[in-house]
């Protein structure tokens, strides 16, 4: 992350000299890009400020979680498909997940489970579950993440804070910790990044920005705006003094507290946090840090008026020599199930399960017979994914697999249909919204006759 530091004041600051008003706490990129906050803020002008604010958090569970290891066990399987876990009862009868798991069990009613997600292109690849699309070689670089369809047709909830945030965190297999575009609407609509740092065996970091100040960065600000006075003889549409306003906002931004304080988990109640566990920094190999106090980062930001969270979370990818499919299960099965049952529970608590929507999935399923080293390798025939909020009808399972969970053999689901159902749920019309690409062509939300799934509407 990046830290502004202001000139020294005498009163009203910190003990350091430093006014409060002075400090901030914002994405490592902010900078980047020749200010791209004012192109965020005037795309999201153009859209219009949507009068709800509904959200989504999406938690990416990068490398391909193991569905059947998960929440589609197969108990009267043959040992070498059902694997070391055991299913256990939820307070939905009917319902059972896997034994590490206990919490989730308990409030599984405040969860959708879709066993049959089908469609997964098989890469290791979080694109689509970013985008809703397979990725295409030709247009990789075109279909918007989800969060920038929302920001561009709904726009901010709250100028202070972009409507469109990622909690993603740079992961050496690069295709995981890539939060999607802005696609053909426009990189004004990315994701604006909150958090940095470096994979394999580092830890999450900060970056501060040593020496430079809001006078400073103002006075860049003032150097931009003497090249834009070269063309503003030759702009007659006004965009110049337009994109004034829209600095003057990413400045107001940069020196209002509310994003500071979204992030600012020590604004938090101890016992609340808590409930989330105990971050671990340290990278897992190639994939993110297990940090689980992210989902409470999540809330706060909804809470603060994000429309739409994107995080990853771990390292799912447990099919080599080393034989860890069940070693690292039983480390990462109970820290999600500490993180997600209270991010789920907090969002009941303040109201906010009716118009928050999360979902968590990976790329893809494993397979179902165990490998030679104690593992199951890529299966993107079918996997699951887990869904809450939203005002979504919960406590049920949606679709089913075989007796081997090898593929479904009822109510297959895509990507685009869950896409379609969170747009749904944000209060977006999946079949008629669209928007135009530099062309002039028109391109929806999802593709041509998908529909969400009614029976979570």
């Amino acid at each position: 992350m990046l830290t502004i530091f202001g000139k020294p004041h005498r009163n009203g600051g910190f003990c350091d000299g430093v006014s409060r008003r002075d400090f901030l706490t914002v994405g490592g990129s902010l900078l980047g890009g020749g200010l791209m906050l004012p192109n965020l803020l005037a795309a999201e002008k153009r859209a219009g400020i949507g009068s709800s604010h509904k959200a989504v958090i999406n938690i990416f569970l990068p490398g391909g979680p193991p569905h059947l290891d998960m929440w589609d066990l197969k108990p009267d399987a043959p040992a070498d498909v059902r694997g070391e876990f055991k299913p256990i009862k939820t307070n939905v009868p009917g319902i059972e997940i896997c034994e590490h798991f206990p919490l989730i069990a308990k409030m599984i009613d405040k969860f959708a489970i879709i066993r049959s997600l089908s469609g997964s292109s098989g890469d290791h690849d979080g694109y689509q579950c970013m985008t809703g699309r397979k990725k295409e070689p030709a247009k990789a670089d075109f279909w918007p993440h989800l969060g920038a369809w929302v920001s561009k047709l709904q726009g901010t909830s709250d100028p202070a804070i972009p409507a469109n945030v990622s909690l993603m965190y740079p992961t050496g297999e690069p295709k995981w910790g890539q939060p999607g575009t802005g696609g053909f609407l426009g990189m004004g609509h990315s994701p604006f990044q909150l958090v940095s740092g470096k994979a394999n065996g580092m830890k999450s970091d900060n970056l501060t920005l040593k020496g430079v100040t809001l006078e400073q960065l103002n006075d860049r600000v003032g150097l931009k705006r003497g090249f834009d006075n070269v063309e503003r003889g030759l702009d007659t549409a006004g965009l110049m003094d337009g994109m004034d306003s829209y600095t003057r906002q990413a400045m107001d931004i940069l020196t209002t507290t509310k994003l500071k304080d979204a992030l600012d988990l020590s604004k938090e109640p101890k016992d609340v946090l808590e409930r989330y566990g105990v971050d671990d920094p340290a990278f897992e190999r190639d994939g993110a840090p297990r940090m689980v106090r992210n989902f409470c980062i999540a809330r706060r930001l909804v809470e603060a008026g994000a429309r739409a969270v994107t995080m990853n979370f771990s390292r799912w990818d447990w099919h080599g020599s080393d034989g860890k499919n069940f070693v690292q299960a039983r480390k990462d099965f109970p820290l999600l199930d500490r993180a997600i049952t209270a991010l789920v529970g907090d969002l009941r608590d303040r109201g906010l399960d009716k118009t928050v929507s999360v979902i968590v999935w990976g790329e893809f399923g494993r397979t179902p017979r165990i490998n030679k080293d104690a593992s199951r390798d890529h299966w993107p025939q079918v996997s699951c994914a887990l869904m809450a909020g939203g005002g979504m009808k919960t406590g049920q399972v949606i679709g089913a697999t075989n007796r081997l969970a090898e593929y479904a053999v009822s109510r297959p689901v895509t990507h685009q249909e869950i896409f379609a159902t969170l747009y749904t749920n944000l209060g977006l019309n999946p079949s008629a919204d669209r928007a135009v690409d530099a062309n002039g062509r028109p391109h929806y939300l999802v593709e041509d006759g998908v529909r969400a799934i009614q029976e979570l509407l």
